[in-house]
């Protein structure tokens, strides 16, 4: 995703739901400037799935954008600004929070796109534009959807410039979850069992050479690699044939009516019928899919979508999040995996995640087993 205006999603992280306040500059120094080199912004230009979605959807629906304004939200190198133009708007607002500004304006220029394309380096809550937008177009996802809270940003920036008739791009999104097998978890429980074995030698090191014993910090230290190793999510792109039932959608939004509270908080409950025998229920897996429909009022010329699904051709740089289950369970197809499922902000840094799944398997034969709950962190 392009860096987006930090002070929106500032603002609404510390709104009703008493969420702690965000330092603006601590918030910036962590995660905007990041977006603010060409190498980052090349490693999303480079996402072939990410372009085509974006581009056809521009392209093909041209009446969206033929002379109509546009406010692209977190422009970052200015490519959806470029596209709008090329397409026939009268005139685009590209914002940007980082110095990638200057980089949008240049290459705007370089493209012949510069008396239309108006780079504003800045936040969006901050900025004033002349005249309400025909429509709205921002690259905000991040992994699983919801991770990095930038939706936020463009919310806030519908509400105030959108016109009444106005389009969002993309217009939806939905968050998906499905049992699936890896290697994963065994990898990364060898690594927790090699971590402890370190902390263990050097427990006795440091009671053979310096006389303390560091063995009261055993546990805690355990704890933390517990957390890194096995409760933390694991960017993968998978193989399709590592799905091994039916995935569920956990979350559906409407870009052009939800709210920010909608948003803070995801929880759903759902059924994974399983459709492969003798296999082993290893994680679950989480991607989501964004589509270019229009709206009610002004539809699409023609629907696209965007899709980070599992795919044999590789995937897109979000890739799908895998969420470790210990234990893993043995399944086969005619079961079913309940799953109960919430997703709130870290209070420590609302860009991040904190997630909770209780799981429980139920045989085709009737047998169920024990709930299992297990809190995992999107970082």
């Amino acid at each position: 995703m392009a860096s987006l205006p930090n002070g929106a999603a500032a603002a609404a992280a510390a709104g009703s739901s008493g969420a702690r306040p965000v330092d603006k500059e601590v918030d910036f120094a962590n995660y905007f400037c990041t977006y603010g080199y060409l190498y980052h912004q090349k490693e999303m230009l480079c996402d072939r799935v990410r372009m085509d979605a974006y581009y056809a959807s521009v392209v093909r629906n041209a009446p969206h954008f033929k002379d109509k304004v546009v406010l692209d939200v977190g422009t970052g190198s200015g490519i959806l600004a470029i596209w709008s133009a090329m397409a026939g708007a009268r005139k685009v607002y590209a914002v940007e929070a980082t110095t990638m500004a200057e980089h949008a304006r240049e290459l705007a220029r370089a493209n012949g796109v510069g008396d239309k394309v108006e780079v504003i380096q800045g936040t969006v809550e901050d900025v004033e534009l002349p005249e309400k937008v025909d429509v709205i177009i921002s690259e905000w996802m991040g992994y699983f959807l919801l991770r990095e809270s930038m939706f936020d940003s463009v919310i806030f920036a519908r509400d105030r410039w959108l016109k009444p008739d106005g389009v969002m791009y993309p217009s939806h999104a939905r968050m998906w979850l499905a049992p699936i097998r890896t290697g994963l978890g065994d990898k990364k429980m060898e690594d927790l069992d090699i971590a402890m074995e370190d902390w263990s030698l050097f427990v006795q090191d440091t009671q053979s050479y310096y006389g303390v014993n560091m063995n009261a910090l055993t546990k805690a230290y355990r704890a933390e690699h517990e957390k890194y190793y096995l409760k933390s999510s694991i960017w993968n792109n998978l193989h399709p044939n590592q799905v091994i039932g039916q995935p569920a959608i956990i979350k559906e939004i409407d870009c052009l009516t939800a709210t920010v509270d909608e948003i803070r908080e995801v929880r759903a409950q759902v059924t994974l019928p399983i459709n492969l025998d003798g296999a082993r229920l290893s994680a679950l897996a989480g991607w989501f899919d964004v589509h270019f429909r229009g709206s009610v009022q002004n539809p699409a010329v023609e629907e696209v979508e965007l899709n980070t699904a599992p795919d044999e051709n590789g995937g897109t740089h979000w890739g799908q999040q895998v969420f470790l289950l210990t234990p893993p369970l043995n399944v086969s197809r005619g079961d079913n995996v309940n799953v109960s499922f919430s997703m709130v902000r870290s209070k420590e840094n609302h860009r991040l995640m904190d997630m909770e799944f209780t799981y429980e398997l139920h045989e085709s034969s009737g047998r169920k087993h024990p709930a299992i709950t297990t809190k995992m962190f999107l970082e």
